[in-house]
């Protein structure tokens, strides 16, 4: 007999919504066309693909051609981000400490192979980069490119935006914004927003692996990524995921549908286990600014001295409840988070992170409370 379990980890990947599977089962059976043959079930195809652009396009409020079809947020960092440098010319990049792996390794490779520099932000104790700090990193140099993620992946922050694009006009900087985390969870007006640059992953949002896009606006203009064929106008070599594009679009317009009451039942589990988790174990804190700029779905948290660090998610497992303790980018490598070594927090002790979609309940979150109640008391 199958056991029910919690899945907490949406942070890393999300049940695919059923309508989305069923409609790339019918377009992997029915239109097996290569988008760039030129007869009619390539032509069926390139029709599909060009739809679910134009949804995306719709939906994120930009025009179509400024939408480029990737295999995921990590491919779409690492083609902005090399392109920044090799199209756009641009040798200076400046980020913080917190950012996902596919910006800082990718920057690091750029430093090493392209001669670019990186410059860090200061953040805070809670997380936040330090504004000031960025206007003096802006205004003592080249023109730079600044990359800084929407939502923290592992502990929750949001940035403040609409700032961070100011100081980036004043100081003729370009504006990356790795938006893994955010997109199909907030209504982002991409156009109206202050991002040159933006990235979207399907399974984040009840969409399938392996699809997603980057945002590059119209006049930032960059190179190829992925060289050897002239798919996406020439901008990433490789036939087209057609089922994993649609099922993509698919999933961003299932995102929206009653996006509001989505995020208030969210809201309500995680300000149920914000009160129950310390009130229930003496000595858990929270990391990050949760009960401030903070997305909905991310709950990180910092477990009291003298619970079991290395048993904490087998125990979890055997109970039935899936969580993670940050990146599953990160995970097997037997490192500590960057994330939390950069805010200076303990991992001698076990950390943890919480990540929520529409699928779960008010239930599971007792639940997880009481099993990590049982534990503490062990």
């Amino acid at each position: 007999m199958k056991r029910t379990l919690i899945y907490f980890d949406n942070a890393a990947t999300t049940p695919v919504f059923p309508e989305v599977a069923e409609l790339m089962f019918q377009l992997v059976s029915g239109n097996y066309g290569n988008p760039s043959s030129i007869h009619e079930i390539g032509r069926r195809a390139k029709v599909e693909l060009e739809a679910a652009r134009r949804q995306i396009a719709r939906l994120l409020h930009v025009q179509p051609g400024e939408i480029y079809f990737t295999s995921g947020g990590t491919e779409a960092n690492n083609a902005l981000l090399w392109g920044c440098c090799k199209s756009l010319k641009r040798k200076r990049f400046i980020t913080t400490k917190l950012e996902h792996p596919s910006v800082i390794q990718t920057l690091e490779s750029l430093r090493e192979f392209m001669g670019c520099s990186i410059e860090f932000v200061l953040v805070n104790e809670q997380g936040a980069p330090d504004l000031d700090h960025l206007e003096s990193l802006l205004f003592d140099g080249a023109p730079a490119v600044v990359s800084l993620m929407h939502a923290n992946n592992e502990i929750g922050n949001l940035l403040p935006v609409e700032k961070v694009g100011e100081l980036c006009k004043k100081y003729g900087a370009l504006f990356h914004s790795d938006t893994v985390q955010t997109i199909g969870k907030m209504a982002i007006d991409i156009d109206r927003s202050p991002f040159d640059f933006a990235v979207v992953s399907a399974h984040k949002f009840h969409g399938p692996k392996g699809a997603g896009a980057m945002f590059v606006r119209s006049g930032k203009g960059i190179g190829p990524f992925v060289s050897g064929g002239s798919q996406e106008r020439n901008m990433r070599a490789g036939t087209e995921n057609l089922a994993g594009i649609v099922g993509m679009a698919k999933a961003l317009e299932l995102s929206y549908v009653d996006m509001d009451i989505t995020e208030g039942r969210i809201k309500k589990i995680r300000d149920f286990l914000l009160e129950a988790l310390p009130a229930e174990i003496p000595g858990l804190r929270f990391n990050g600014n949760p009960m401030g700029q903070a997305i909905y779905t991310i709950l990180n948290v910092s477990l009291p001295a003298g619970m079991d660090a290395d048993m904490l998610l087998p125990r979890l497992d055997l109970a039935g409840v899936c969580v993670s303790t940050g990146s599953a980018c990160s995970s097997g490598s037997n490192k500590p988070s960057h994330v939390l070594s950069a805010l200076g927090i303990d991992q001698k002790t076990p950390n943890l992170r919480l990540s929520f979609s529409r699928n779960n309940t008010l239930e599971e979150a007792e639940r997880l409370v009481e099993v990590l109640k049982e534990m503490y008391k062990k």
